[in-house]
């Protein structure tokens, strides 16, 4: 989190110092119209800014994920920096239009505008002027855009609108997008191109209408996508559980355990699931487990069939298991079991190329005696100890009985994936106790 909290606030503070180099928020003479224009700019690049990165980080690049510490990650930047665009966007609109309505109520009085650039000596249309020109259509298609885009992001923000109508309306962010690069093309201060805030805003306009057109024509992943077919079903009735057995065929690179991948039948969308088994390149098989929390996941043990076609897209994640310390503490609560299963699977394998020390901690609120008996046999397999606490009969669990049911915790890095309440909990216990903020690693697989 430290990371995508960081590129949070770097991108905006170096957007931020960029424009003041250019303007100042302190105009003189000091009054409402002409910080009006200034705030108008500023506003706009910040909110500009923001939905650029965050259009970007919607393409899913490669070359982002280690730096940000997986697409998991990403998602939640690409959240954040969504929320701000929002935000910054809606005090930008006020001042626009707000402005207009209280000249309109009699409570301010426009100043007189001062002589606009016309063409050139020889009469023929500069840049500037010709960009003077498409104010009027730039300002009502970015009204209706900002309008467009304020709906979808607020749908987007809520957790009751059902996923499949999230997945097909949020992509058409991606054209609203295109609408308000054209408004920033225009109303952006001349005088700006030609200095530092210029040069990335014309980066970020090239960046970020790619990245807009890759998403309208469904181009994200592509090159990442590889078809397979479900070769076994079996669902946990307790638990609410699906596990789904995929071949893949040849293409699939293979993948790490702890990874995920996006999964599309040819009657849905895609959708995130960490796969619950290590690549092996003989059986070119890949596990899923998924758990009915919402609309979407509920219903796959009813639509999905033995020897349907699906399409992979990954893998993706950088929860992987990669430290140097002597010992592992992993936490899979609920259905965040699923990326241990997979590590587990390749331990057994390999057992010569895994020497650390593990303990897995699954607590859970259902309980199912063949989910457990499976879970059972691949700690046995992979040389880890294994810790079952379900809720009603064993209690919560805590940091306090990690750390009693492991007494060398100190030498350990902890590996979290569950719900994002419960991991923030663990971890400001641990690092209360002097475990190292950096040695505890959580997956993020809300990503909406």
């Amino acid at each position: 989190m430290t990371r995508i909290r960081m590129a949070l606030w770097g991108s905006l503070v170096v957007l931020t110092g960029l424009w003041l180099l250019a303007d100042t928020l302190w105009p003189q003479p000091f009054g409402y119209f002409p910080f009006r224009t200034v705030f108008m700019q500023y506003s706009g690049v910040i909110a500009f800014g923001a939905m650029t990165i965050s259009m970007v980080l919607a393409t899913r690049p490669k070359w982002l994920e280690r730096p940000l510490d997986g697409l998991d990650k990403m998602y939640r930047l690409h959240k954040w920096l969504g929320i701000t665009a929002l935000v910054t966007s809606v005090v930008h609109w006020w001042w626009a239009q707000g402005t207009k309505w209280m000249v309109g109520w009699g409570w301010l009085v426009r100043p007189a505008r001062g002589p606009q650039g016309g063409p050139g000596r020889d009469g023929a249309m500069t840049l500037e002027h010709w960009l003077r020109t498409q104010r009027g259509l730039a300002e009502s298609l970015g009204e209706w855009a900002f309008y467009a885009a304020l709906i979808l992001m607020v749908l987007a923000l809520i957790k009751r609108f059902p996923y499949h109508w999230f997945a097909r309306t949020h992509k058409w962010l991606a054209a609203a997008y295109l609408v308000l690069a054209w408004h920033t093309l225009v109303l952006f201060k001349y005088d700006y191109w030609s200095q530092p805030i210029g040069w990335v805003m014309a980066l970020m306009l090239v960046a970020g209408t790619v990245s807009a057109v890759l998403v309208l024509l469904r181009k994200v992943g592509a090159g990442r996508k590889v078809e397979g077919t479900v070769e076994s079903l079996r669902y946990f009735e307790p638990l609410q559980v699906l596990r789904t057995s995929i071949r893949m065929q040849p293409g699939w690179k293979g993948h790490q355990a702890g990874q995920f991948a996006f999964v599309q039948g040819a009657r849905d969308l895609a959708h995130p699931f960490t796969m619950a088994s290590s690549w092996d390149p003989v059986r070119q098989t890949i596990v899923f487990v998924t758990k009915a929390l919402g609309d979407h996941t509920s219903q796959l043990h009813e639509v999905l069939r033995e020897g349907d076609t699906v399409t992979v897209e990954g893998p993706y994640g950088c929860f992987t298991f990669d430290d140097d310390k002597p010992r592992q503490i992993w936490i899979g609560a609920g259905i965040g079991i699923t990326p241990f299963i997979a590590r587990m699977q390749q331990m057994a394998r390999d057992p010569e190329a895994w020497k650390v020390k593990v303990d897995l901690f699954h607590p859970t609120a259902d309980y199912d005696e063949n989910a457990i008996a499976m879970l059972e046999a691949d700690a046995l397999a992979a040389g880890v100890r294994l810790h079952v606490l379900v809720d009603k009969r064993d209690g919560l669990l805590t940091g306090e009985r990690m750390r009693q049911a492991v007494p060398d915790w100190e030498d350990a890095s902890l590996w979290f994936c569950g719900p994002t309440a419960f991991g923030r909990a663990l971890r400001a216990d641990f690092v209360g106790k002097g475990i190292r903020a950096s040695d505890f690693h959580q997956e993020l697989f809300a990503m909406r």
